[in-house]
């Protein structure tokens, strides 16, 4: 497994290459966060050796039990829907939360990290492709988070989150890609600090290199690595 892992991966890199070379960007500019929901803890365990320590998990409890069973030193992402129950569990394990999307869901976190005495990054997810069935934040939501913004002293936001339509073609994503980049670019000079809207995840295995060239930093990749 780890030599299939180990051509994949070479695959993908190249392919990032020749997406940072298109856009006129640098390929350190972007993270690589290996999703690993559809494999087991032993294989997830392999990645390190690869050069990947930023891992990503969908389901809060998955990502609860593989970062009991894997090195410490991996960077784990939430990348999927966050319920506030869980929260407490979520927090010592997780370095970034790219799916926050709502205010009670904020000021959930905002209150838990108090309670714990961390401090904790996050981004805003956006329904940027304008779903009804997706979680997120709408497009025109971000004067209403200010105030909430002004208020937080635990959670930091440094960015922004979105998922195109599964079902398009990757050319179709550049849209979405476009328009969380351009209210990120809107918004980024009036947020209060220390909040700063440094980084955009978009981006999965089908689309991450129209994701590059609209100005992606992190992609959420699992398919496209594990088959």
């Amino acid at each position: 497994m780890e030599k299939k892992l180990r051509a994949r991966l070479e695959e993908v890199e190249g392919r990032l290459e020749q997406a940072c070379r298109r856009a006129g960007r640098l390929r350190s500019e972007i993270t690589l966060v290996a999703v690993t929901k559809s494999v087991a803890a032993d294989v997830a365990a392999l990645l390190p050796a690869l050069g990947l320590l930023d891992l990503g998990e969908s389901r809060p409890q998955e990502l609860w039990k593989k970062a009991a069973a894997l090195p410490g030193h991996i960077r784990w992402h939430l990348v999927g829907h966050l319920q506030r129950n869980k929260i407490d569990k979520t927090l010592p394990v997780t370095r970034l939360i790219h799916s926050v999307d709502s205010i009670r869901l904020l000021e959930a976190l905002e209150a838990e990290a108090a309670r714990q005495g961390r401090q904790l990054s996050v981004l805003l997810e956006i329904n940027a492709s304008r779903e009804p069935q997706k979680h997120g934040l709408e497009l025109d939501s971000l004067p209403a988070l200010l105030p909430v913004m002004d208020k937080l002293t635990h959670v930091r936001i440094q960015g922004l989150m979105t998922m195109a339509a599964l079902e398009a073609e990757p050319e179709e994503s550049r849209p979405t890609f476009a328009a969380l980049r351009d209210l990120r670019d809107r918004w980024q000079p009036q947020l209060p600090p220390p909040h700063a809207l440094k980084d955009l995840s978009m981006g999965m295995s089908n689309d991450f290199e129209v994701a590059v060239e609209e100005g992606a930093t992190l992609v959420r990749l699992g398919t496209v690595l594990f088959g």
